[in-house]
C-alpha cells in the first residue's frame, strides 16, 4: 500500500526502508529541500545514516499536500516539539480520515502534553497510534532485529499499523494503553540523560543499574497515577526501551548526558551531540507534572536541578543517595502485611 511518512531525518529514514522492504510504496516529507534532494538522487541520508541505501520505492518532496494525499496512513517522525506546528499545516490541508502511527516520543513542552493528545488537539478527526520500544535508527535501517509496541484504544487502527510494519526483522506488538506506552517512551529519556551523566562522572556499572532500576519506579509511579497500567511498563515500551536508551552510544540522551556529566554546560553538550535530545524537553514538563500531581520522582528532580538550575552533578548524586531511608515496595500496606507475616514465622 501507499504510505506517507511526515520526517526524513534517521528514524524516518530508516523506517521507510523497513516499510519499502515489506513492499510498500513511501512517500517521505522534510521542509528541507537539500535533503530531499540527497535522498532522492543519492538515496542515501548522508547526514544521519551514512552508507545505507533507500530502496527506490521510497520518494521524498517537500510538498506536505502531496504527501498527505498519498495515503490514508501517516506516520509521523519528527521531534516531539515541532507536532503541533506541523500539525497545524496537515490540518489544514488533509484529505480524508487519518490513521496516524506517531513515533515521536515526548511530552509537550508548554502543556506536558502526551504526544497523541497533542495530535488529537489538532486533528480530532484522526486515530492515533503511538509506537514505541527500543530501536535505534542505526540498527533498524540495517535490518537488525528490533521489536516494537503499537497502542491504542482502537484495536483495528493498532491492528492495521501492526500489519504494516510487520516483518522477519521487525516484530510488532499491540497494547491498548496508551497512556502507559507513551509515558514509558518520554521518561525514559530522562533516566537515559542521567545514566550518561553517571557515565560522564566516572561511575559503574552497580550505580546505572541502581539508576535505571529505581528511573523505572519512578516512571511507573507517574504511568499508574495517570491511568497507565503497571504491566505496560515490564514490557518493551517500559523497561525494554529503558534499556536500551541508558546502555547504549546510539543514544543521543545518553551521549548528552556523559558530556553533562564531564563537566560541559547543557548547552556545549547540545551543541556537540548536534541532534535533538529530547529528554532535555521533556525533563521540565515531567518535573512539573510529579510536582503538581505530588508524586516523587526524586531523579527526575536532581535532573532538572543539574540541567536548569546549574547543580553540580556529583553532589545530586550524593544527594539521592543520602534522602531520607525507604522500603522498595510501593504499596505500604503490603509492606506492613510481608512484615508482619515475617514476625509470626
Amino acid at each position: 500500500m501507499n504510505i506517507s511518512l511526515i520526517g526524513a531525518g534517521s528514524m524516518g529514514t530508516a523506517l521507510s526502508i523497513l516499510l519499502a522492504g515489506n513492499g510498500h510504496k513511501v512517500k517521505m516529507w522534510s521542509k528541507y529541500k537539500d535533503e530531499v534532494s540527497m535522498i532522492n538522487t543519492q538515496r542515501e541520508q548522508k547526514d544521519k545514516l551514512p552508507g545505507v541505501i533507500i530502496p527506490q520505492n521510497v520518494n521524498c518532496t517537500d510538498d506536505l499536500e502531496e504527501t498527505l494525499s498519498y495515503s490514508d496512513v501517516v506516520i509521523l517522525v519528527i521531534p516531539s516539539q515541532t507536532i503541533r506546528a506541523n500539525l497545524k499545516d496537515m490540518s489544514s490541508i488533509k484529505k480524508g480520515q487519518k490513521i496516524i502511527g506517531c513515533f515521536s516520543k515526548g511530552l509537550e513542552k508548554e502543556s506536558g502534553l502526551r504526544m497523541s493528545e497533542v495530535i488529537l488537539q489538532e486533528m480530532p478527526e484522526a486515530t492515533v497510534v503511538a509506537m514505541s520500544g527500543p530501536c535505534h535508527a542505526e540498527e533498524l535501517s540495517k535490518g537488525i532485529p528490533t521489536a516494537y509496541v503499537a497502542a491504542s484504544e482502537d484495536r483495528l487502527a493498532a491492528e492495521r499499523i501492526q500489519d504494516i510494519f510487520m516483518s522477519p526483522r521487525f516484530r510488532v506488538y499491540t497494547n491498548p494503553d496508551i497512556i502507559g506506552v507513551e509515558l514509558g517512551g518520554a521518561v525514559k529519556n530522562i533516566i537515559a540523560l542521567c545514566a550518561g551523566i553517571s557515565d560522564g562522572l566516572g561511575y559503574g556499572d552497580n550505580t546505572k543499574a541502581a539508576l535505571m532500576t529505581r528511573g523505572m519506579a519512578e516512571i511507573s509511579r507517574l504511568g499508574c497515577a495517570l491511568g497507565a497500567k503497571r504491566q505496560t511498563f515490564s514490557g518493551l515500551a517500559g523497561i525494554g526501551d529503558l534499556i536500551v536508551t541508558c546502555t547504549s552510544m546510539h543514544s543521543r540522551n545518553r551521549r548528552a548526558g556523559i558530556l553533562v556529566g564531564q563537566g560541559m554546560t547543557l548547552e556545549q553538550a547540545l551543541a556537540e551531540v548536534k541532534m535533538v535530545v529530547e529528554g532535555v524537553y521533556a525533563t521540565e514538563p515531567v518535573y512539573q507534572l510529579s510536582k503538581r500531581l505530588g508524586i516523587s520522582m526524586p531523579i527526575t528532580t536532581e535532573a532538572y536541578k543539574i540541567l536548569f538550575d546549574g547543580k553540580n552533578a556529583g553532589q545530586a548524586v550524593s544527594d539521592l543517595m543520602c534522602r531520607n531511608k525507604t522500603h522498595e515496595l510501593e504499596d505500604e500496606d503490603l509492606v506492613d502485611i510481608l512484615f508482619q507475616d515475617e514476625s509470626d514465622d
